[in-house]
């Protein structure tokens, strides 16, 4: 990653002071809250891709550091809110936002960021990225309000989870690389290809994200293990698990996602079962094939040092703990 960071370290530290400038209120509430995600820290995967993509085709004006800052207010923004709506105590390792200021104040601060968020992009003027980003922050919030109604639905297949994925994960990563392709006034396709490689590895983030909830030391991956069964979540280790299982072991499963508190034996059952029907596995592999898919999409790109700092960005996903 060293590489990656190389090529836009410049940018991304002007990327943060946008972040800063844009947290500016005279409620010192959003100040605070503003300063406590940034200190948090994160991987900037969304802005990166954003820079990263304006850069490969050749982008040579000022738009891209705000939109990047953009592209993290609208992410940062939706983790204030699902941290809410999860009952999340831990983000990134540290208390939750809500944990800290309670779920009024993360709410209403996330509302400050897609305001603010707007109002940035309408400085761009830029009709059509405004356009694609409104579109995308609504299909985010469709993607969430799905996902709440699926928790504990024990039949959920694989088609139903992954199109949940793209749209409240995958779409705004796809949307952060298109972004740098209208910039830059990049031709239909490579927009188009850009747009693809950001949704396979959106997916690819997401599938991971699931995989390692159930396998990822606590202090490495910033949650409780297992947050997700707790919270009813249907992620695919869990769907394949369940759709290898025998009658008893989908009856036991039944029964423990239906709890209201989970207890550390429960939870090791569940993780047992993933284990002998090769959840983690299963799902890794499917996020291997979708990082193969979107390293296909740069094909049309100039083998340049741009398109192998996306491609290794691409292959971090699947590599990643945390």
């Amino acid at each position: 990653m060293e590489q990656v960071t190389a090529l836009i370290q410049g940018d991304m530290l002007a990327v943060e002071a946008q972040f800063r400038k844009n947290m500016t209120s005279d409620v010192p509430l959003i100040g605070q809250v503003g300063e406590y995600l940034l200190a948090s820290g994160g991987k900037r995967i969304r802005p990166m891709l954003l820079l990263l993509a304006a850069k490969l085709c050749d982008y040579r004006g000022e738009h891209h550091i705000e939109l990047a800052g953009v592209i993290e207010f609208i992410h940062s923004a939706t983790l204030l809110h699902d941290d809410v709506v999860d009952g999340a105590e831990l983000r990134r390792g540290n208390r939750s936002a809500n944990a800290v200021w309670g779920n009024e104040a993360s709410v209403l601060v996330g509302d400050f960021l897609f305001a603010k968020s707007f109002s940035v992009m309408v400085g761009c003027n830029n009709l059509k990225i405004l356009q694609l980003l409104s579109d995308t922050s609504t299909q985010m919030a469709e993607g969430e309000a799905q996902q709440l109604l699926n928790t504990a639905d024990l039949e959920i297949d694989e088609k139903r989870y992954l199109a949940v994925i793209r749209d409240k994960t995958a779409i705004l990563i796809a949307a952060a690389c298109q972004v740098g392709a209208i910039l830059a006034e990049a031709s239909a396709q490579q927009e188009a290809a850009l747009r693809e490689f950001g949704l396979e590895i959106g997916s690819a983030f997401q599938l991971m994200d699931d995989a390692l909830d159930y396998v990822a030391v606590q202090q490495e991956f910033g949650k409780a293990r297992g947050q997700d069964l707790e919270e009813g979540k249907m992620t695919l280790p869990l769907i394949h698990t369940y759709a290898a299982a025998d009658l008893s072991e989908r009856d036991e499963i039944a029964r423990i996602i239906g709890l209201e508190e989970l207890s550390e034996a429960d939870l090791d059952r569940v993780c047992g079962l993933i284990d002998k029907y090769a959840g983690i596995e299963y799902t890794r592999q499917r996020a291997v094939e979708r990082i193969e898919l979107a390293k296909a999409q740069l094909d049309i790109f100039a083998d340049t040092e741009v398109r192998t700092a996306l491609c290794i960005l691409a292959d971090y996903v699947v590599a990643r703990n945390k």
